[in-house]
């Protein structure tokens, strides 16, 4: 019986290629098979987008087998669910046939990550192995060259605000909202208003051509925003 392939899920880190890892783009230089979710049709890949410097240098990149499923950015559950076990099917056909697959994705591989769906659908059926990439709000940090969190600071990682509010701002010393470009106006405005002393600002396009960091929240919201609150009390 032929072996089966290896799972390789990558962390591509926040835009920088040189921010991959070494051993991320040892595997990316020979791994047969690169599945590369998409949000849409007409919308190419940001994480190919960082990778595609290392896999152009292969002498078989044009004959590189990469895969492109449509990940939607869509909240039901069950069409999810439906999303996840077909492209789940899918890469157990490369598996099945020998081949390693690597599903690479933005950041880390463990942290809101596309990658975690199919993983939990073949872990224990195939021999799965997980590179962590560079987060999105570290990479912002050091752009701000500030730290995100000193001593017993507590971090709070945020990707969707709701009835917990207030819970977060009064236990939090320092919140990353990963999901910034979703923020509303009256989410920014009780952030704001927290009686608490606090340094707030957002970065579009972490590490990327077109950085930019901006005191505050964003206005423009691009989808690659990240914003930071960091409270100041004594």
């Amino acid at each position: 019986m032929a072996k089966k392939g290896k799972l390789i899920g990558i962390g591509v880190g926040p835009g920088d290629t040189e921010l991959l890892t070494l051993k991320a783009a040892r595997v990316l230089e020979t791994v047969p098979v690169i599945f590369s979710p998409k949000s849409s049709k007409e919308k190419d890949s940001i994480a190919l987008s960082i990778v595609k410097p290392i896999l152009e240098k292969r002498n078989d990149y044009k004959r590189l087998m990469i895969v492109a499923p449509i990940f939607p950015m869509i909240e039901d559950k069950e069409e999810l669910e439906k999303v996840w076990t077909t492209a789940s099917e899918m890469i157990a056909q490369y598996l099945d046939s020998g081949r390693d697959v690597a599903f690479i994705t933005l950041g880390d591989s463990s942290i809101f990550s596309t990658y975690s769906y199919v993983q939990k659908k073949l872990i224990g059926k195939y021999e799965i192995e997980t590179i962590p990439g560079i987060t999105s709000f570290t990479a912002c940090a050091a752009a701000k060259n500030e730290a995100l969190v000193e001593q017993n600071d507590i971090l709070t990682i945020v990707p969707k605000i709701d009835e917990r509010l207030n819970d977060v701002l009064d236990t939090s010393d320092s919140i990353v909202l990963m999901k910034a470009s979703r923020n509303t106006s009256d989410l920014e405005t009780t952030i704001e208003e927290k009686n608490r002393p606090k340094e707030i600002y957002s970065v579009q396009n972490c590490t990327r051509e077109n950085e930019k960091i901006i005191e505050g929240f964003s206005n423009e919201k691009p989808y690659l925003t990240t914003t930071i609150i960091k409270f100041k009390d004594d």
